[in-house]
C-alpha cells in the first residue's frame, strides 16, 4: 500500500516502502505477511539458500548441478514476482577473497543468482557490499553480468558512512562513496548499475550526504537499530535522519526498512517480523515492523505540496533539451505560447519599465513629451503590453516600434494590435533588427533576448545591432547580464549524454530542469554584458578562468559538468535571474544549462577545481569552449565550435 499521496499527481516510486527479509522457502505466505498484512509495498527476499556452495554440490549423472532454489517460480505470478520482489544477492559472496574456493564458488552463485532473477522477470536485484577497498574482481564479474542484462537494475549496497574528524589519519579515514566511485569506474558508469545506501545511525555532514543526491540511489534501507524512542514509545528518527528522508523522497529513492523490531509495543511480537508466516494474522499491528511503516508514511504524508511551478516542471526534470536558435530558426506557437505564461517575468519588466519611464520624464513634462520604446523580438507582444501598461501605470505618453523577425509572429501581432486598438500607438515592424533603418530613435530598448546562460542566445550580438538606433543617453532593458556556473555531481545527466556513444554530445550545452544534481561548490560569475555599450573597441570574445573550492568535509566529489545559470539588471534595482542564491521566485521562462565533461574529474577531499570557459566569435556562429586545468587537465571541449554553436 503507498505510503500516500501528494495532491492526487505524484507518482514517484519514492511511495512505495519495502522490507528486508531473510531466506524463507515458503515465498507466498512471506508475501502475504508482509505485504497484504503489514502494508509494506515490495520485498528485499533472498532467491537462494544461504547454505548453498556450488563447491559443496555433487554432480548428477550428467555432470550438471541441481540449484537448491527457493522453490518453483510458479509459487507466485509473473506480476507478483515483478511489482513485489526485489531480489536479495547472497551476501556471503566475496570476488575478491584469498580463497579461491570461495572466490569461485562467489562468482558461481552471483551468475546463477542474477540468471534466475533475470528469469523470474525482477526489476532490480541488490548487490551485497563489496567486503574490502579492493573489489576489481567483484566489479568485473558485475560488468560481465550488465553486458547482458536486460532491463534489470541492479543496486550495489552502499554503507552511508564518512569520517568527519579531522584528527584521524588519512588512511583510517573512512568514506564509502570512496567505494561506490572505484565500483561503478570499473564498470564503466553503466547506466543499470544503482545504489542502495544502507542508513547508519550516525550520519555524515550535511555536504558529504549531499553528493549522493547527484549520483543513481535507487533505494535506502535504515535498519531498525536507526530509530530512536519518542514518548510514547514508538519509533521516530533524529532531526536530520528526518531531512535526508525527506530528501530521498524528493528524489524518487526508496525507503526499506531491515532489521527486527527493537521497540516493545502493545500487541507486538519481538520475533523477526519480516520472515514471520504464521497463519491466522488478523491485526496488522500484529506485524512488528508496522510502526516503522506507519513512521515513514507519516513522514512521507507531511511534506508540503509541491508548488504549482514544480508541478508544472516536473516532467522536465533531468530531461536534456537542445538550447532554442532563435536567430537561425523561428519559435513555434507553442513555444511562444510557454513564455507567455510566465507572469512574473513580465511584472519584472514592466517594473524595470515604469522606472525608466519616470527617471526619463519628469512629472511636469508627463502630459507634453512621448518617449520612443522600442520592443526589439517582440514576439507575439508581451512586452508590447508590458510596456503599455506601465505607461498607463506611471501616466507617461508612448510611442511602440515592435521588431519582430518571425513573419508568423508578426500575423498575431498585428492581430493583437487591432484587437487592444493600439493602432495610433504601435507600429509593427517585420525585421531582423539588426537590418532594420529605424525613422528615428529610441529612448528605451527593450529586449527578452536571454537565454539560460545570459548571451547563449546571441543576446549581445543582436543588441550590438541594434543599439545604433538608440540615442546616446538612451536606456536599454535589459542594462547587463552576468553568466554563472557551478561544478555539479549529475550521474544521470552523464548517462544519457554518454548513451549516444559520439563527441559530439559530450560538447553540447544542454538545457535542462536540474534535480537529480549535488552542487558541490557555490556558483562563480563568468561573462558580463552591458547595453548600451557605444566603445570603438567592443569586442563579445570572452575568457575566464575560474576556481571551485570544495568544502572539506564533503569528502571526495565527482564532476560530471558545469551548471550554468545568469542573473540580468533590467534597470537599476529590477533584477530577473535564475542563479540559485538570488533567483528570481516563481519564473519557469529558463531552465539551467549544462555543460558536460567528456571524462568524469574526481575531486579529493578540501582540493579545488581549476575551470577554463571561452566565448568565441565567428563570421556566423558563436560557441563556448571549456576544459578542466586541474586537478588533471581535461581536452578543450568544443574546439573551434566543431559540435556546438549558436548561428548568427
Amino acid at each position: 500500500m503507498p505510503l500516500g499521496e501528494r495532491g492526487g499527481w505524484d507518482k514517484s516510486e519514492s511511495r512505495y516502502c519495502g522490507v528486508e527479509t531473510d531466506f524463507n522457502d515458503d515465498m507466498p505466505n512471506l508475501l502475504s505477511f508482509n505485504l497484504s498484512t503489514a502494508g509494506f509495498d515490495f520485498l528485499l527476499a533472498t532467491l537462494m539458500d544461504p547454505t548453498y556452495r556450488p563447491s559443496l554440490m555433487e554432480s548428477d549423472s550428467n555432470g550438471a548441478h541441481v540449484l537448491p532454489f527457493a522453490g518453483s517460480d510458479l509459487v507466485l505470478s509473473p506480476s507478483q514476482w515483478s511489482s513485489h520482489v526485489v531480489g536479495k544477492i547472497s551476501t556471503w559472496i566475496d570476488l575478491d577473497s584469498e580463497d579461491e574456493i570461495l572466490r569461485t564458488d562467489s562468482e558461481t552463485t552471483l551468475k546463477q543468482e542474477i540468471a534466475w532473477a533475470t528469469h523470474l522477470s525482477l526489476q532490480a536485484c541488490l548487490l551485497p557490499s563489496p567486503k574490502g577497498a579492493s573489489c576489481a574482481n567483484y566489479a568485473r564479474c558485475v560488468n560481465q553480468i550488465l553486458q547482458g542484462l536486460n532491463s534489470m537494475q541492479l543496486w550495489l549496497r552502499i554503507p552511508l558512512e564518512k569520517t568527519d574528524d579531522d584528527s584521524v589519519d588519512s588512511d583510517q579515514m573512512i568514506d564509502s562513496w570512496e567505494l561506490w566511485n572505484s565500483f561503478r569506474h570499473l564498470c564503466e558508469h553503466h547506466s543499470q548499475l544503482s545504489v542502495a545506501l544502507n542508513v547508519l545511525s550516525s550520519l555524515p555532514s550535511a555536504n558529504s550526504l549531499g553528493r549522493w543526491f547527484g549520483e543513481p540511489v535507487r533505494a535506502a534501507l535504515i535498519n531498525t537499530d536507526s530509530f530512536l524512542t519518542n514518548a510514547r514509545g514508538y519509533p521516530c528518527l533524529s532531526r536530520r535522519h528526518q531531512k535526508l528522508i525527506t530528501g530521498f523522497f524528493n528524489h524518487s529513492i526508496q525507503i526499506v526498512i531491515s532489521g527486527k523490531s527493537v521497540h516493545s509495543l502493545p500487541g507486538a511480537s519481538s520475533d523477526s517480523a519480516a520472515n514471520h508466516t504464521g497463519n491466522n494474522v488478523d491485526n496488522a499491528q500484529r506485524h512488528p515492523l508496522r510502526p516503522y511503516l506507519d513512521y515513514v508514511a507519516y513522514l512521507y504524508q507531511r511534506m508540503d505540496p509541491l508548488p504549482e511551478q514544480e508541478r508544472f516542471e516536473h516532467g522536465y526534470r533531468d530531461f536534456l533539451q537542445s538550447p532554442l536558435q532563435p536567430l537561425m530558426d523561428n519559435l513555434e506557437a507553442q513555444t511562444y505560447e510557454t513564455f507567455e505564461k510566465d507572469c512574473v517575468k513580465y511584472i519584472q519588466y514592466q517594473r524595470a519599465i515604469s522606472k525608466a519611464l519616470l527617471d526619463r520624464v519628469p512629472d511636469k513634462e508627463a502630459s507634453s513629451v512621448t518617449t520612443v520604446l522600442m520592443v526589439v523580438g517582440a514576439g507575439r507582444g508581451p512586452l508590447v503590453r508590458a510596456s503599455l501598461q506601465a505607461a498607463e501605470e506611471t501616466g507617461r505618453k508612448l510611442k511602440v516600434y515592435a521588431v519582430e523577425k518571425n513573419p508568423n509572429a508578426v500575423v498575431t501581432l498585428h492581430s493583437l494590435v487591432k484587437l487592444e486598438s493600439w493602432e495610433n500607438i504601435v507600429t509593427i515592424v517585420s525585421c531582423d533588427m539588426r537590418h532594420w533603418d529605424a525613422p528615428e530613435k529610441a529612448d528605451i530598448l527593450v529586449s527578452e533576448l536571454l537565454g539560460s546562460f545570459g548571451d547563449n542566445e546571441l543576446s549581445p550580438e543582436c543588441l550590438d545591432g541594434a543599439q545604433r538606433f538608440l540615442k546616446q543617453d538612451g536606456i536599454s532593458i535589459p542594462s547587463s547580464y552576468t553568466s554563472f556556473i557551478q561544478p555539479v555531481t549529475a550521474s544521470k545527466l552523464y548517462n544519457d549524454v554518454k548513451s549516444h556513444k559520439d563527441l559530439v554530445h559530450f560538447e553540447t550545452a544542454y538545457v535542462v530542469k536540474l534535480h537529480s544534481v549535488a552542487k558541490l561548490a557555490p556558483s562563480q560569475p563568468v561573462f558580463t554584458f552591458t547595453h548600451p555599450n557605444f566603445s570603438t573597441k567592443k569586442s563579445n570574445q570572452r575568457y575566464k578562468k575560474l576556481r571551485f573550492e570544495i568544502p572539506s568535509d564533503t569528502g571526495s566529489a565527482i564532476v560530471h559538468g558545469f551548471a550554468g545559470y545568469f542573473d540580468a539588471i533590467l534597470y537599476k534595482d529590477v533584477h530577473l535571474g535564475i542563479e540559485p542564491s538570488t533567483a528570481t521566485p516563481n519564473m519557469f521562462s529558463w531552465f539551467a544549462i549544462f555543460f558536460p565533461l567528456r571524462t568524469p574529474v574526481c575531486i579529493r577531499p578540501g582540493s579545488s577545481i581549476e575551470v577554463h570557459f571561452w566565448r568565441c566569435c565567428g563570421s556566423s556562429k558563436v560557441w563556448y569552449e571549456w576544459c578542466v586545468a586541474s586537478p588533471c587537465p581535461s581536452p578543450i571541449h568544443n574546439s573551434n565550435g566543431r559540435s556546438y554553436w549558436v548561428g548568427l
